[in-house]
């Protein structure tokens, strides 16, 4: 049987060393696996600093200076008064063990109940002792509180305002370095 003639076409003329079957195509040789590996690191890195921020501002914290109250209150137009039915919360950060209890003993020495009076530890030491309190009307008490454990400095700001406290009052003493004397013994 004689072989059939066909007239030429263009898949005559098809490179021998291209590596195809059919309609299978080769790799594009401009794709480079550490380029997509590097894109996937940046997108990653963005995405999660994108978070970051995201939940920062969401939370109210973005922007928030690290340290230092944020504005203090005139304790001179106040007259201070020593108001008990706060829950007072103090933040030991004088870089000194043991002078969150010795601030305690002289809140509950002042008529406190020692289950309101809560101690604790701060994570980083803070320059000035200071009284925090959330709404301008307790301004009097967290002056008074400032003289029992001798604050220098009263601030109205709902930082350390408790959400779970069930009277719903809290001041927040925050000790500073101020209130230890370089030997490591409070001052008077």
């Amino acid at each position: 049987m004689p072989k059939p003639s066909y007239p030429r076409d263009r898949f005559d003329d098809a490179p021998v060393e291209v590596d195809r079957v059919g309609a299978h195509r080769a790799e594009n040789p401009h794709l480079r696996a550490g380029v997509i590996v590097i894109w996937a690191a940046v997108t990653t890195v963005v995405l999660i600093a994108v978070g970051v921020v995201g939940t920062l501002a969401l939370t109210g914290r973005f922007g928030t200076p690290a340290a230092g109250p944020t504005t203090a209150a005139p304790t001179t137009s106040v007259t201070p008064v020593i108001d008990t039915s706060f829950t007072v919360l103090i933040l030991n950060a004088t870089g000194e063990s043991g002078q969150a209890t010795v601030a305690q003993d002289a809140v509950v020495r002042a008529g406190w109940d020692v289950a309101d009076v809560l101690p604790s530890e701060a994570g980083s030491t803070y320059p000035t002792t200071t009284v925090y309190y959330a709404d301008a009307a307790d301004q009097a008490a967290a002056a008074g509180l400032a003289k029992i454990v001798g604050a220098s400095s009263v601030v109205l700001d709902d930082q350390y305002q408790s959400t779970t406290d069930a009277k719903g009052k809290q001041l927040t003493v925050v000790l500073g370095t101020d209130l230890v004397a370089p030997s490591g013994s409070p001052t008077p």
